[in-house]
């Protein structure tokens, strides 16, 4: 039996900085005391009645990050956790500690239910195309 070499071995300065998900939530895996659920696709915005709170020492990087993103424009729950590198559930509960601290707003999806029919919609693009 051979011996694998020792260089293909990872050791923890290769691995790169790594923190775990519970420690930047706090141990808490839903947002907020109230459960709000973030949809992947509901919407993002930063409060404008906010602006200066994003200083408040009580924030940590990650929500600053959160933050930052808003700034530039509305994000959808998926895109700040790309945006970010963090998981979608991390991000959830980091989006609850902001929500219920007044920095963002969020836009909940419409359900299908209350989207128009699609024949409706076929017939105005018709009506349009008839003009």
């Amino acid at each position: 039996m051979t011996d694998q070499p020792t260089s293909a071995q990872w050791y923890d300065n290769d691995a790169g900085p790594l923190v775990r998900p519970y420690a930047m939530t706090g141990g808490r895996t839903r947002p907020g005391p109230t459960g709000v659920r973030f949809d992947l696709i509901a919407l993002v915005t930063l409060d404008p009645g906010a602006s200066g709170a994003e200083d408040d020492h009580a924030l940590g990087p990650e929500h600053r990050a959160l933050i930052d993103l808003c700034r530039i424009e509305t994000q959808s729950v998926a895109e700040l956790s790309a945006g970010t590198d963090l998981p979608v559930g991390v991000v959830r509960v980091l989006l609850g500690d902001l929500l219920e601290t007044g920095r963002v707003t969020v836009s909940r999806p419409v359900p299908p239910a209350h989207l128009p029919d699609e024949r409706i919609l076929r017939e105005v693009i018709e009506g349009l195309r008839a003009l």
